[in-house]
């Protein structure tokens, strides 16, 4: 009973960890008015870059924009434009663009506190989806996560991101094929891609971690120590994070499916349920592992306890066969004459020590026997 409270403590103290990190962010916040746009994230010293892609079949164009006056007018024309921006701490530059795209102001205020979880707001004429895409820093050793919220309109969609780089790279791909069928495709078929390429990330995500689960366990069983503890925790405060940024986007891709705007058309929705069962294999996996790093914990401490019994398993057949020696010591290191044998010659080398030997072969067989050892 003490174990499990004991784990349930631990259990709840690494959710406490992962969550203080929103509460500070939330107090940050705390007093403003809804729709005050200040940016609360960590990664404010970088550039803002704004590029944008406009295609419709063989049509296609890619381009990086200086200002972000020159994408004002994407929303007029009859092509597809992605607009995708780099960094989200620039309230004016934010805040020009809800103006000419008709972004509520709570949409604004949501895209620049990057603590939101995954979810999705219908405002009628535009979609606002938000979702936690991950990384693995390499060297730092540890997840990496950022908010990437969309903003998804008739014909265009606006994508914003905390940091440079993402895992879109792919979608980007495939556009720049003529013929492809994301060519050829509205905005919400866009959507539907780059959702689909973050919860492919995931698996990626997924892969790592199953690696670092079986090296962990394999070095558990043989030779336990402090640091592979930490990695379990490590691991523990991970695999929560995951689960809290992936759980809610089941909702998010349910409530795409179920749309009645009419931004999400028939033939997209077919797509969608194709990543929800990506999305729940996910959710399914994370548990899996979940429920092996608990386990490790269980695998430590057995581990331990059995390298503390070995080592107390030999200490004690040490300490037994050195009973009798003891014994026989004592009675010949009396200080009495009356020992007619201690007079003979022999009795020093034959007799005392084939004794003693005597004594530790019987006691080793004993345990042989046994098999106590």
């Amino acid at each position: 009973m003490f174990k499990k409270d004991n784990k349930t403590r631990k259990t709840k103290k690494n959710k406490a960890e992962i969550e203080k990190k929103d509460i500070k962010v939330k107090a940050k916040k705390a007093g403003l008015a809804p729709g005050t746009l200040e940016y609360t994230g960590a990664r404010g010293d970088q550039p803002i870059i704004i590029s944008m892609i406009n295609y419709l079949g063989d049509n296609f164009e890619e381009k990086t924009v200086s200002h972000i006056e020159d994408i004002f007018s994407v929303k007029d024309t009859e092509n597809i434009s992605w607009i995708y921006i780099d960094g989200v701490q620039n309230a004016e530059l934010i805040e020009k663009l809800g103006k000419n795209f008709d972004i509520h102001p709570l949409v604004l205020e949501d895209i620049m506190h990057t603590s939101q979880r995954p979810k999705l707001e219908d405002y009628t004429k535009q979609i606002f989806i938000v979702l936690r895409m991950f990384d693995f820093d390499n060297e730092r050793q540890e997840f990496k996560n950022e908010q990437v919220s969309f903003v998804l309109g008739k014909n265009y969609l606006i994508s914003f991101l905390e940091d440079i780089g993402d895992a879109f790279e792919p979608v980007r791909e495939r556009l720049r094929k003529g013929g492809a069928k994301l060519r050829n495709s509205g905005a919400d078929y866009l959507a539907y891609a780059l959702i689909d390429a973050i919860v492919d990330s995931y698996f990626h995500l997924l892969e790592k971690v199953g690696e670092d689960i079986e090296d962990l366990e394999d070095r558990l069983v043989v030779s336990p120590n402090k640091e592979d503890l930490q990695k379990v925790h490590q691991l523990r405060r991970d695999l929560i994070l995951l689960r809290k940024s992936v759980w809610p986007l089941r909702e998010v891709i349910n409530s795409m499916q179920r749309n009645e705007s009419g931004m999400i058309q028939k033939t997209t929705e077919v797509y969608l349920r194709d990543v929800y069962d990506h999305t729940i294999q996910v959710i399914e996996t994370i548990e899996s592992y979940r429920e092996m790093v608990i386990g490790m914990l269980d695998i430590y401490l057995s581990s331990i306890s059995n390298k503390m019994n070995e080592v107390m398993k030999v200490l004690t057949i040490i300490s037994t066969v050195f009973i009798p020696l003891t014994f026989l010591a004592g009675v010949y290191g009396m200080n009495f004459d009356n020992f007619p044998e201690l007079r003979k010659a022999w009795m020093y080398p034959w007799g005392f020590w084939c004794i003693t030997c005597l004594a530790i072969v019987s006691m080793v067989w004993f345990f042989r026997k046994r098999k106590w050892i």
